[in-house]
């Protein structure tokens, strides 16, 4: 974050504004802020209109728990009569349980990049607590808020849970949030949003195959492009938990913060524990939602730049099958359909002839790499790829010489190791040896060899998680952030994916020191049409790995041909996972047509507008890319099933400026369609922006699992 530029002392009642968004805050009384609307821009309040507002924004204090009103502040109290799930709960052996902070300072200060940020310094002097809240509205119009609790007494503080939360309006009525599996990661699930509390916990260790995600809510139906929409996104990699809560006595809210075992936080005299940061995103549709995500992700200073490189993954080619000679085939195989990375996956270290053995023992195979790595990196490096590598830090197989020479760097119980998952057990990089001992290893190898680009993995859940006997998840991911951080620090061109047994590690606090994440180990078309756009609801496409994989899909068996993959993977960073020597001459010339169309087209993929068109017809999809002067735009007309219909509804193109003409054509090598409609040619055909939003064009006909791909230029 910038430097402040500017500070003031606020009244009692603040409002921020930006980007189409007001967010009112209430300190009235010195109790902690209450925010009173969170929402559409409210315009240029003075103070007499903000305090006639707070007062028609007051409920009637009938049937409460407590007389008067109940003070619901962005960290809820039961002091203030709140009894929903409680933003703080710990206690000293049971006592000091019940907080009531009060403010003793505020101020609102703006920084150089245009954030708004209110810092509420609190202090409860009966339980010897003091509270920092930091509440940010973002130039992009996104909120996102994280407190600081410090032990103020002797008497040692056992924390178990820290709950941050922003309101949302008796108008949404309907929850959306995430669920999933290995390779069927994000899959979307609506609930209705009643009296209760929907309760979303993640105890992986890890962000989560299964995780919330962004926990939605939304005004009866709302859709891409329609519907008032409330999102809340938990930054955290370790467990956690997201909530949406109602009751008889308040309109909702949405909370979210990490989710502690029993004696993992504990504080002594002067020690803190800081929560993660909580997001929250409102919009009038799912894509304005994810724009603000997206805008505010693209003005960090540490965002990508440059283009991102179509990226050759060696796993599913070769998997453990590592031949010198094999493998510099493969490179130059990539380099001739017009690759410009090359990543050497899983195999290269130790005696990992497969994936029973050697995690931990970080050095180069003498076996099977005598020379080392280096006639393989010269070779890839020679032409003219960036050469990367797969690791996987986190974690050690029993059978290595790293646990045996160090058993007690696991992550265990004191009694018991946890039950091995795919062979491995977790290491606990907060003991100062392992973490050590890690980052010198990963730096080693950053110094000797010319690596542009680490594929950081990370293939099991956290089970019976400890460290020192007491549970470990908090320690394990603070200990993975600094370490990501001080890897960082030494190599600082160095860019590193997250991956995560595919898709279990994306989140916006990974990404503040990652360079993109692997959505999914599917590759297949079909499922990547989901899985894709769903991780596009919080990540830009240039963050979000998606690759063009064989006809055979390995994760499920289907066949799909060479332009539904490409078609597919081209709305990410692009790469490619195939043993090209598979490949006939047809289809090479096809991919490099496809990479070629990647290449031209990424500036605009990868600093535009996500859309998503609102279809009625369930097989059928719409999704492109809109450049941010609207000036250009590129549209994937996608069937991922068969019609009821004879007819398909016609295709909207959103984000088009209504008041501009638009030249409407197929997009070569994506213009190959089974039934055409009349305007389908070279030519295409030109039309307001107005009625290619709001009315359509005719669609395409296609058989299931085909993309069509459409460009709009602005006359």
């Amino acid at each position: 974050m910038s430097d402040d530029t500017t500070r003031t002392v606020p009244a009692d009642l603040i409002h921020l504004r930006a980007s189409g968004v007001s967010v009112v805050v209430d300190l009235t009384g010195g109790t902690l802020p209450r925010v009173l609307h969170w929402g559409s821009d409210l315009g240029d309040l003075d103070a007499a209109a903000l305090d006639a507002a707070r007062s028609a924004w007051r409920p009637v204090p009938h049937g409460f728990p407590v007389d008067g009103e109940v003070e619901i502040a962005v960290l809820p109290q039961e002091s203030a009569g709140f009894l929903g799930t409680p933003g703080l709960v710990g206690s000293r052996a049971g006592q000091d349980f019940s907080t009531q902070f009060a403010v003793r300072t505020h101020d609102v200060a703006t920084t150089d990049d245009g954030t708004q940020r209110l810092t509420v310094h609190a202090v409860d002097d009966a339980a010897r607590l003091a509270l920092t809240l930091v509440l940010e509205l973002t130039a992009h119009g996104l909120v996102r808020q994280h407190a600081v609790l410090t032990n103020d007494a002797d008497d040692v503080y056992g924390l178990d849970g820290l709950l941050l939360t922003l309101p949302v309006p008796a108008v949404a009525t309907e929850l959306l949030d995430f669920s999933g599996r290995w390779a069927r990661e994000r899959s979307p699930q609506r609930t209705a949003f009643t009296h209760g509390t929907r309760l979303r916990e993640n105890r992986r260790g890890r962000t989560g195959y299964d995780s919330a995600f962004v926990l939605v809510a939304g005004t009866p139906g709302f859709a891409n492009r329609t519907g008032e929409v409330w999102g809340l996104h938990t930054a955290w990699s370790g467990n956690h938990r997201s909530l949406a809560e109602r009751s008889h006595y308040h309109s909702g809210l949405l909370g979210g913060g990490e989710l502690l075992g029993s004696g993992e936080v504990r504080l002594g005299r002067g020690e803190s524990y800081t929560s993660p940061w909580v997001y929250g995103s409102w919009g009038v549709g799912l894509d304005a939602l994810a724009g603000r995500f997206h805008a505010w992700m693209r003005a960090r200073p540490q965002h990508p730049r440059s283009p991102r490189p179509v990226t050759l993954n060696t796993w599913e080619a070769v998997y453990f099958q590592h031949d010198l000679g094999r493998l510099t085939a493969l490179a130059d195989a990539a380099a001739a359909v017009g690759a410009e990375r090359f990543v050497l996956d899983d195999g290269w270290f130790g005696d990992r002839r497969d994936d029973t053995r050697a995690l931990g023992d970080w050095y180069v195979s003498a076996d099977v790499w005598p020379q080392g790595l280096h006639p393989l990196v010269e070779h890839v490096t020679g032409l003219g790829l960036q050469f990367g590598l797969w690791v996987e830090p986190e974690m050690v197989n029993p059978d290595s010489d790293l646990a045996r020479a160090h058993p007690d760097w696991m992550l265990r119980v004191p009694s018991r190791l946890p039950r091995e998952a795919r062979h491995q057990q977790v290491l606990d990089l907060a003991v100062p040896e392992a973490f050590a001992h890690i980052l010198e290893r990963l730096d080693a190898l950053l110094t000797e060899y010319p690596i542009g680009y680490l594929k950081w993995d990370h293939n099991r859940d956290l089970v019976d998680a400890g460290h020192g006997g007491a549970p470990g998840v908090h320690g394990q991911t603070v200990a993975i952030y600094r370490l990501l951080d001080e890897l960082r620090a030494l190599h600082p061109g160095v860019e590193i994916e997250s991956c995560s047994s595919g898709g279990a590690r994306v989140d916006l606090e990974v990404l503040q020191r990652t360079d993109r994440v692997w959505a999914s180990d599917c590759i297949d078309a079909l499922e990547r049409q989901q899985i894709q756009r769903w991780t596009n609801l919080l990540i830009p496409l240039e963050l979000i790995g998606a690759h063009i994989g064989s006809g055979h899909a390995h994760s499920t068996g289907r066949r799909h041909e060479l332009p539904f993959r490409a078609a597919t993977a081209l709305f990410g960073h692009l790469g490619i996972e195939w043993d090209l020597k598979e490949a006939d001459d047809a289809e090479r010339a096809d991919l490099v047509s496809w990479i070629a169309l990647y290449k031209a087209v990424r500036q605009l993929l990868h600093s535009g507008t996500s859309v998503h068109a609102d279809v009625v017809d369930p097989v059928l999809a719409v999704h492109g890319v809109v450049a941010r002067d609207r000036a250009d735009a590129l549209y994937a007309v996608a069937m991922t099933g068969r019609s009821t219909n004879t007819a398909l509804p016609r295709v909207t193109l959103p984000g088009l400026d209504p008041d501009a003409l638009y030249d409407v054509r197929p997009q070569a090598p994506g213009d190959a369609v089974d039934h055409a409609p009349a305007w389908w040619s070279p030519e295409g055909v030109r039309l307001p922006g107005r009625l290619l939003s709001g009315v359509g064009l005719e669609a395409p006909l296609q058989l299931p699992e085909r993309i069509a791909l459409v460009r709009a230029t602005r006359v």
